[in-house]
């Protein structure tokens, strides 16, 4: 059974019940709830243990290795916060449309602002 398979993309729901920054805030807690807390990061180890509370409990080894994998950027086996958010919204296809349509849209308001 895959990650993909299991996953439940709750992120646009929670994001357009808490705005922006209540989004981020909840992506932090979390990245708080999975995270090693002597080392402030995200472990295999760290993942297997915490991964129950957000309903992960039936992920394999080989899972939660490939959701480490596919989120860390830096090479280090671990994932750091921004990874963590990151990964997050590259999981949310709904939450990555909507970001290139603000992005896009904060372009084309900086280019009439130029003119």
């Amino acid at each position: 059974m895959s990650a993909s398979q299991n996953f439940e993309d709750l992120l646009p729901v929670m994001a357009k019940k808490l705005g922006g920054d209540g989004l981020i805030g909840e992506l932090c807690n979390g990245f708080n709830l999975l995270m090693d807390r002597d080392k402030g990061i995200i472990t295999f180890e760290s993942l297997k243990r915490n991964s129950a509370m957000l309903g992960l409990q039936d992920l394999g080894d080989d899972d939660l290795r490939s959701m480490l994998k596919e989120g860390d950027f830096d090479g280090d086996g671990a994932l750091n916060q921004m990874e963590f958010c990151v990964l997050m919204f590259r999981l949310s296809p709904e939450l990555m449309e909507a970001s290139k349509f603000l992005v896009e849209e904060a372009l084309e308001q900086e280019f009439m602002d130029l003119h």
